[in-house]
């Protein structure tokens, strides 16, 4: 008997039906994202949505918040919340809960900077604002949402750190501290946790396409951001899809085995 061959289009349907089974990577999952309401974070949500979560669009700025989980639709919450203040983030995080019934997934993506400029230009309110930011952040939200985690059992936390806390330059001294704070913290946390099934992981992405590129940058001209591209082995910035991507992989099932994991989504800067 000679082998029977499909046709193209059986095989793009088969290939489609097999993609449909597994394309709700995050089904009846919750998850909660700072700094959601535009760059990586609202990349992250509208992904996480998009692959079946419920999503809290988390934010400083209300009403881009609303915005965005508008756009998203029924399954996403928009929550007004500076992230660097312990009554906020334990009002949001009760908010939550009381929309969804739980968190499975927190992402601390909310970030600051200070412009690149030599280190000693940075004043102090510069300072506290980074590391409030930045770092405190995931202190506050670790013990809002932790006792959540350890109740149910389980619990996925990506914090969001950077290719500067891992490779830093000048300029960004302070900033740099901060992402290396965020880079081990995480580390430590995956350590501490790993007895409850929670997990933790970071993210370090290269200077992507947002709103924060010329505070990283220190300028505008487009010859000082072709001298950063042109450090970055595959030639361009980090997107925030990149970075969504990336997050997915990380909160989904696909990854429970790892933890304590610094992704590095660089295009093989830090090579």
């Amino acid at each position: 008997m000679g082998v029977v061959l499909s046709s193209p289009f059986t095989i793009h349907h088969s290939l489609l039906a097999i993609r449909g089974a597994y394309a709700m990577r995050l089904a009846n999952k919750v998850a909660l994202v700072t700094g959601a309401a535009s760059g990586f974070g609202k990349a992250m949500a509208e992904t996480f949505a998009r692959e079946g979560a419920k999503v809290a669009v988390v934010d400083i700025n209300a009403g881009a918040a609303k915005e965005v989980a508008k756009a998203i639709g029924p399954a996403a919450l928009a929550v007004a919340c500076d992230v660097s203040r312990k009554a906020d983030v334990d009002v949001a995080t009760a908010a939550v809960v009381s929309a969804f019934g739980t968190i499975d997934i927190l992402v601390n993506n909310a970030g600051a900077a200070h412009r690149n400029r030599p280190m000693l230009e940075v004043d102090e309110a510069e300072f506290d604002r980074v590391f409030a930011v930045n770092v405190k952040s995931i202190f506050l939200f670790a013990h809002a949402v932790i006792p959540v985690f350890r109740r149910q059992g389980r619990g996925v936390i990506i914090n969001i750190g950077s290719t500067a806390g891992i490779r830093p330059r000048p300029g960004l001294a302070w900033y740099n501290a901060s992402k290396g704070a965020v880079n081990l913290l995480s580390k430590s946390m995956a350590v501490e946790l790993a007895p409850d099934k929670i997990r933790v992981c970071a993210l370090a992405p290269v200077a992507g396409e947002t709103a924060l590129l010329p505070t990283f940058l220190g300028s505008d001209d487009p010859a000082v951001r072709a001298k950063f591209v042109a450090s970055v082995p595959l030639g361009r910035l980090s997107v925030p899809q990149d970075v969504a991507n990336a997050a997915l992989f990380l909160a989904s099932d696909e990854a429970e085995f790892l933890t304590g994991v610094v992704l590095e989504v660089d295009g093989g800067r830090c090579v």
